[in-house]
């Protein structure tokens, strides 16, 4: 019979760090731990000890034996593009991580934290499949400028985790599935999963394809670059302004689902159509991936927070329902996919990959 794992899982977030404590599958406890004041000022490698120090004096508060854990996992930072999987925490990771090898993101912190709790116990460390998965066609990076190419940075713990459950349903193996994720949140992004990996994706990160909650969305080129050298912008306040301030919350002022919802229930005439116009995007965007996949689809899942809203669902269904299944799986559970992809590894039933 196979052991049930006891795995400390952390997710650091900008003002606090989640932790869940899973015996196997199952979720024992979970908490959301919040930085004091004065701890959200310090730099952000600065803030690993005081995230440490929480969540092992929770440990202590629960009254779990620390030496009763068998592993920590961490969400993954931004690493150098790696192909999905679970991976060991190491030297290397960590150097990259603290050096922002791909950018400074408080996701980095997951891996260093993880480790420091794991060294200390003599138990392993591990990540699981990061935003920097990179398992791309070199065809789907090529764009119209040579010195240009498309970069995958993508929900891809979230996407994968969902992929693995719905070729659990279809009594298939995720490695021999063929399906497209539409993950939908703050940012969207749209993969083509193909026998095990995410052979194309938008860049949801940086706001390419559809736009989402805060993401702006592909612009047309030209008026990008006249908003560029409008008012002075900056770098940055472009940056900030396709990235955290378009989308919903441009046109409704909501970068959160609750109060979209609230929104739409006050004055549908007004915000439906906009929604509307995200599910027109988003359905184009799956269209366009189930071509990369030769219209030999299995499924289509819809995914991440926008999930939760019935009309969006309803919409790009419309649209996509011919192409294969659509199945709605709402929400993103980062630590229950953590966890598992920690499982996975330390039962053998997948090769623990090193970075």
């Amino acid at each position: 019979m196979d052991k049930d794992y006891r795995i400390l899982v952390v997710n650091p977030l900008v003002h606090a760090t989640k932790m869940a404590i899973f015996q196997g599958e199952q979720n024992l406890f979970e908490m959301e731990l919040p930085l004091a004041e004065d701890e959200n000022y310090l730099d952000l490698m600065e803030q690993e000890t005081v995230r440490v120090k929480a969540i092992l004096n929770q440990i202590q508060l629960i009254g779990l034996n620390l030496t009763s854990l068998d592993a920590v996992c961490g969400r993954g930072g931004l690493l150098k593009p790696i192909s999905g999987g679970t991976y060991k925490i190491t030297k290397a990771m960590l150097h990259d991580l603290y050096k922002g090898e791909n950018g400074m993101h408080v996701s980095n912190l997951g891996a260093i934290i993880a480790f420091r709790i794991a060294s200390n116990l003599n138990i392993p460390s591990f990540i699981v499949d990061p935003v920097v998965v990179d398992e791309m066609q070199p065809v789907a990076k090529m764009t119209g400028l040579p010195n240009i190419q498309r970069k995958s940075i993508f929900h891809a713990l979230n996407q994968k985790s969902v992929a693995r459950e719905i070729a659990k349903q279809l009594n298939k193996s995720y490695e021999n599935t063929s399906m497209v994720v539409a993950h939908m949140g703050g940012g969207v992004t749209v993969g083509a999963h193909y026998l095990g990996k995410v052979i194309d994706v938008n860049n949801g990160f940086d706001g390419d394809g559809p736009f989402s909650l805060e993401r702006a969305g592909t612009i047309p080129n030209n008026e990008l670059i006249e908003l560029c050298f409008m008012n002075s912008f900056t770098k940055e306040e472009i940056q900030n302004k396709i990235t955290f301030f378009g989308g919903l919350k441009a046109y409704t002022e909501a970068n959160k689902v609750d109060d979209v919802l609230e929104l739409l229930d006050r004055n549908k005439e007004e915000v439906a159509p906009i929604i509307n116009a995200l599910a027109y995007q988003i359905a184009k965007e799956i269209g366009a991936m189930g071509t990369v996949l030769m219209g030999k689809v299995d499924a289509v899942v819809l995914t991440g927070d926008l999930a939760k809203i019935p009309l969006l669902n309803e919409k790009i269904m419309e649209r996509i329902h011919w192409i294969a299944d659509v199945y709605v799986i709402p929400g993103e559970n980062v630590m229950l996919a953590l966890a598992k992809g920690t499982l996975r590894a330390m039962k053998g039933k997948e090769q623990i990959k090193n970075y």
